[in-house]
């Protein structure tokens, strides 16, 4: 497994870079995960829209939200989804919003 240095300590990931850890996420575990996973120099406001979306979600049903719910409630196109998160909305963005891995589609 993975570790990813934040502050002075250690985040661990699992094979395919999600936390192991869900609870561990902050802000600060975003921002590096986003250089180190994805590949992300710096999210933007258009970056922490979508996912403080998919954390809320996650947050009150315990569950990723569905593609089309993400692009209806930040009024971003899917194409501009996946120019934010080029990995995808379940693999990049949820990643980077400290959720597990998603089954199935979202």
């Amino acid at each position: 497994m993975a570790t990813l240095e934040i502050e002075g300590k250690a985040i661990v990931l699992n094979e395919e870079g999600f936390l192991d850890h869900p609870e561990e996420w902050n802000k600060a575990v975003a921002a590096a995960l986003a250089k180190k996973e994805e590949g992300i120099e710096e999210l933007g406001p258009d970056h922490w829209a979508v996912i403080d979306y998919i954390r809320g979600f996650y947050q009150e049903k315990q569950l990723a939200p569905m593609v089309r719910k993400i692009c209806q409630t930040t009024g971003f196109s899917l194409k501009h989804i996946y120019e934010l998160f080029p990995s995808g909305p379940a693999k990049g963005a949820c990643k980077l919003a400290g959720l597990p891995k998603p089954d199935g589609c979202v």
